[in-house]
């Protein structure tokens, strides 16, 4: 079904608290497992439901922020989530406490019932005053970024449509470009902190509700942390530090050698990576799409199938345009059974990463779409972004199609791209904790915490005190940061394993999907760091797999410098 076709209906929060009632009564009162199974298994169609319909409404907002509908819809949305989330919750104590429990285990895996006890643990009517509150506020953060209309060139530009301006080979007109993407944040600093401010502390009221002694431990039990916590965070953050920060900024120096301009960096500097430019897609928007199926035509019948579904379909909206919401991401329509891809187009290399990221994304719920219950058809977040950064190297099999005479450029400055992001999403991950152990810092202190770990994770670049970016408050355009507490570690850990995938490419092209097929397909039966295993992987938890992907990138990287 085309995604135009596809019927919005506002979720009846009283027609679903009803209707789960009775599914709740028929699964306690089963007196064989084949009635409890019954019950569990409409329960599953029925929250499928609602998750269509509340992420056609989000998807569609986004798509066109100025659309009054759907921005009704989403601020209903907003307002009734928390009370589907209660609901939720009701049924995943009665699964856990299940006289069937054995044999539903037995039937779906044990990993489901202990992602229920997590969410038992991370969630309480009590505490939907302030969820809703959350809502509204990280709406709000979203339009208002949504809303930017920079003048730049002679012309209105959103915050994406800037992007080539900011990686120009003209150092006047990059520069000109990051500045005014400053000027922007700042006329709205006050703005940002305040929305910022206000979600800290709704965050911290929820976990001193819910008997934790900040968001720290609730915002992992929300990320559903199931195979790892704090400890292991911190141990990866120290092997980050000793092997991947050493590298990128010997990455840094090289390329302010390259380009002849000044080290340490400045953000508008580092930008640029090559003195001849960046590399650049060639062709449209459509001949990128066009590049992009061949890609998956040639890595897998599977791919194929998937990649001809969402053309056919209409399931990639691409374009940046007036309005539309920032950045890009990948959901899904349950209902459908079917991926949706949601992208910014900018004409840099990003284009391209859209149709292998997100697509990454798309095509791993495409291969477990038919997985029963829906909880397991998706693993944690950073076993997501596993699917998505390692589908961005099998990329490289169509660089030269996507890139052209700048596929060397591509191909290099994309290696050297994994290397050097693993300390910056670190940093953010490390910003948060501070910031959520300490909740009634001042946006000065916030900005201050920034600038101090800019100079632990980020040694290359230089704060010149130049609006915004210089006076440490960047991490305010991270959406993440607003949205999403706790995700960003999630694509460092991410990032590590794509790059134990990339290792394996560089010997067997076939070896390195094989295993990332066995990945793809246990979905979310397994924990990541059980994926990892199934993959034949390194846990990136110990730090040797941070060691070698820096030995092997690092000697790849010197040989094949442009």
């Amino acid at each position: 079904m085309k995604f135009a076709d596809m019927i919005y209906e506002r979720p009846d929060i009283e027609k679903v608290r009803t209707y789960a009632e009775d599914i709740k009564k028929r699964f306690q009162n089963a007196e064989t497992f084949e009635q409890a199974d019954c019950a569990f298994l409409e329960w599953d169609k029925m929250t499928a439901h609602v998750d269509t319909m509340m992420s056609l409404a989000y998807t569609r907002h986004s798509i066109d922020t100025s659309d009054e509908f759907y921005e009704k819809e989403v601020e209903f949305i907003d307002e009734i989530s928390p009370e589907f989330t209660e609901i939720q919750q009701s049924f995943s104590k009665l699964l856990v406490e299940s006289t069937f429990r054995h044999k539903l285990e037995k039937k779906y895996g044990k990993l489901l019932f202990k992602n229920a006890e997590i969410f038992l643990k991370a969630f309480s009517p009590e505490i939907i005053p302030e969820t809703q509150e959350t809502n509204k506020l990280e709406t709000a953060y979203q339009k208002l970024i949504a809303s930017a209309q920079i003048d730049f060139d002679g012309d209105k530009k959103t915050i994406s449509q800037l992007m080539p301006y900011k990686q120009s080979v003209d150092d006047g007109q990059r520069h000109s470009a990051w500045l005014s993407e400053a000027e922007f944040y700042s006329s709205h600093g006050d703005e940002l902190d305040d929305i910022f401010d206000k979600l800290v502390h709704l965050r911290h009221q929820k976990a001193l509700k819910l008997g934790y002694k900040n968001f720290v431990k609730l915002g992992y039990l929300q990320m559903n942390r199931n195979c790892y916590d704090e400890h292991d965070i911190e141990k990866f953050r120290k092997a980050v530090v000793k092997y991947i920060v050493p590298l990128a900024e010997r990455l840094y120096r090289e390329q302010a050698e390259r380009t002849n301009l000044p080290y340490p960096l400045t953000f508008s500097d580092a930008a640029l990576k090559f003195r001849d430019g960046n590399p650049k897609p060639q062709g449209s928007p459509k001949d990128i799409l066009k590049t992009g199926k061949k890609l998956y035509h040639k890595l897998s019948k599977e791919s194929a199938e998937f990649i001809d579904m969402m053309y056919e379909n209409d399931l990639i909206d691409y374009l940046s345009k007036k309005n539309k919401a920032g950045g890009g991401y990948c959901t899904q329509f349950s209902d459908f059974k079917v991926p949706f891809i949601f992208a910014n187009f900018n004409g840099t290399a990003d284009d391209v990463e859209v149709i292998t990221h997100e697509a990454g994304h798309a095509f791993a719920f495409y291969i477990a779409r038919n997985i029963v219950p829906l909880e397991n058809q998706s693993p944690t977040l950073e076993a997501c972004e596993v699917h998505s950064m390692t589908m961005e190297f099998f990329g490289w099999k169509c660089s030269n199609e996507f890139f052209g005479n700048d596929s060397k450029k591509f191909r290099y400055s994309h290696l050297a791209g994994a290397i050097t992001f693993i300390p910056y999403g670190t940093m953010v991950d490390h910003f948060q904790h501070i910031i959520y152990e300490n909740p009634f810092m001042t946006p000065i202190q916030r900005h201050n915490v920034w600038k101090e770990l800019t100079g632990i994770y980020m040694p290359w670049i230089k704060l010149d005190g130049s609006p915004f970016y210089g006076e440490g408050k960047g991490w305010q355009r991270q959406l993440h940061i607003y949205e999403n507490p706790f995700y960003y570690i999630d694509y460092c850990l991410a990032q590590t394993v794509a790059l134990e995938f990339w290792v394996i490419m560089q010997d067997s092209h076939k070896d390195a999907w094989e295993k990332y097929m066995k990945f793809v397909k246990k979905a979310g039966t397994q924990t990541f760091t059980e994926l990892v295993e199934t993959a034949g992987l390194e846990s990136p938890f110990d730090e040797h797999a941070l060691k070698e992907v820096a030995k092997k990138a690092s000697k790849w990287l010197d040989k094949n410098e442009k």
